[in-house]
């Protein structure tokens, strides 16, 4: 046994059975031990941001590692943009990042880098194991690090030496640290501050989106305190059946305004709201002016328990209000927008779908119209760098292979990473990928002005539209192994997205808008 041997034995003695790959020399040794661990299942990802929001994806529903295996910091690097949206997700990802032999690295190869720096920006943990008999055991520290509340993504540096040495060490079980639940004294406070509030507000986030926490947050719905849920949530249910928080406006003038009169803000599971960039002459913190605030449950406790006790100690009833099952009856007709192709993806969802929306200005449309339809689980774009939307769908089809997965893409963010449609079709994986395709970054257009730089001309036109040339969707999907169809109107739209409903494997619709 060497190295990469060790590796992946530890790996999936501690149900870490995927990886999400895009390997190079350095790498060989793992590709080889693969065929000796058949319980590893290697997925191939043409880029390495597919690999690692593909990580990212499947962590979110699996709740537990996945790996990625990444060439050198440049392979690292080309993944970053997903590890961050990770990391605002608090995924637990493991990345195993080759590197050359500890004694080629004096010499300073053309691929050589300082990778523990490249790698610490979205990691909570980066080791490198500079010996074939210490693998084992970083890998499991590896995988326990990344299952440390509120869990991320750490990243096991593996020379190639230490990968081809043989050593005799066996597979080193993790030890997985659970939350601990909040402080009495904060769940007293906390009642006593609501009890005394005017207005109060709970903001949830995090663990406490996810469906039992929904649950207790729809308690204290019922006894009269506003729930908030934050703007990017990693994994919230949706649909008939659950609770639905108000989400904090993207925009922060909208949310303070939606927030006015708010004088407490209690958080479980987050932090304080703030707005996504800094805008002149407007506020950076998204908190009512004069509004006290505090902590129930910060990220790394248990959120779910905390919201529990405070429903318990403000006397709330045992249940509270769910969305009903409500779909509309009639399909869309006219030319396609968002909002009719909201209302056949609310006619159509199949109950336990999962939604991965990177979809941008679009995602209203969908967004409302879904809220009443079939129970399912929306994956957000939680740290705001677009082409989150295929690779996340990429994960959540390989963890979740008996559920639908939809995609749903502004043309922008999709081009970001369109290659894993490639991965879908590899793998057949049963996920339908939207595209909206309106040949423009019209969030940037409304940002331009929002941020004072006045409105777009010729040149700045230049940077903000995509229609010269169009991008050929249909042809890239299929070029890239997907049956795609292009819909320009509400009945076309209908008609394919029922039919991909109605059938397994990967599907691809441009929705022409």
């Amino acid at each position: 046994m060497n190295g990469a041997d060790a590796l992946i034995s530890t790996f999936v003695a501690n149900e870490v059975t995927a990886c999400f790959a895009n390997p190079g020399t350095s790498e060989m040794q793992f590709v080889s031990a693969l065929d000796r661990n058949p319980q590893m299942r290697p997925v191939l990802c043409l880029f390495e941001g597919v690999a690692t929001g593909a990580a990212d994806g499947y962590g979110r529903m699996a709740e537990r590692p996945a790996c990625t295996l990444l060439h050198l910091g440049p392979g690292y690097g080309n993944g970053l943009a997903n590890l961050h949206n990770a990391r605002r997700a608090f995924t637990p990802i493991v990345n195993v990042i080759g590197d050359h032999a500890t004694y080629h690295r004096q010499y300073d190869a053309p691929l050589a880098s300082d990778i523990a720096a490249i790698a610490g920006a979205n990691s909570i943990w980066v080791k490198s194991a500079d010996s074939p008999d210490a693998v084992a055991g970083l890998a499991a520290e590896a995988v326990a690090a990344s299952l440390t509340p509120p869990c991320g993504s750490a990243s096991l540096i593996l020379p190639a030496d230490s990968a081809w040495l043989e050593t005799r060490t066996e597979p080193v079980i993790a030890q997985k640290p659970a939350r601990p639940a909040p402080k009495g004294e904060a769940v007293d406070a906390a009642a006593r501050a609501i009890k005394a509030a005017a207005k109060p507000v709970v903001l949830i986030g995090g663990q406490a989106c996810k469906a039992e926490g929904l649950k207790e947050a729809a308690r204290l719905q019922a006894a009269g305190v506003h729930v908030f849920a934050d703007t990017f949530v990693a994994r919230q249910p949706r649909g008939a059946g659950h609770f639905a928080p108000r989400r904090v406006q993207y925009f922060g003038e909208m949310a303070l305004a939606e927030l006015e009169g708010v004088d407490l803000m209690v958080f479980a599971g987050t932090t304080q709201p703030v707005a996504f960039f800094a805008y002149p002459n407007r506020p950076s913190v998204l908190v009512p002016e004069g509004a006290a605030t505090l902590s129930l449950a910060d990220r790394a406790e248990d959120a779910v328990a905390g919201l529990a006790a405070l429903a318990d100690a403000l006397g709330a009833p045992k249940e509270g209000p769910a969305q009903p099952r409500s779909i509309p009856d009639a399909a869309p007709t006219g030319a396609l927008s968002p909002q009719l192709a909201g209302i056949s993806v609310a006619r159509h969802l199949p109950e336990g779908a999962i939604i991965c929306d990177d979809s941008v200005t679009s995602g209203g449309g969908v967004a409302v119209p879904a809220m009443t339809a079939a129970p399912h689980e929306v994956l957000a774009l939680t740290g705001g760098a677009i082409g989150a939307g295929l690779p996340l769908a990429v994960g959540a089809a390989v963890a979740c292979p008996d559920r639908k997965v939809i995609s749903l893409n502004g043309d922008g963010a999709a081009m970001y990473t369109v290659q894993a449609l490639w991965t879908m079709a590899r793998e057949n994986l049963d996920v339908t990928a939207i595209v909206f395709a309106n040949n423009t970054y019209r969030i940037l257009n409304i940002e331009m002005a929002r941020t004072g730089a006045g409105q777009a001309g010729p040149q700045a036109a230049k940077l903000l539209e995509l229609g010269d040339p169009a991008i050929d969707w249909t042809s890239v999907a299929k070029g890239l192994g997907v049956p795609a169809r292009r819909c320009t109107t509400g009945e076309e739209f209908e008609a394919a997205f029922a039919a991909a409903m109605g059938q397994r494997g990967p599907m691809f619709i441009e929705a022409v808008i």
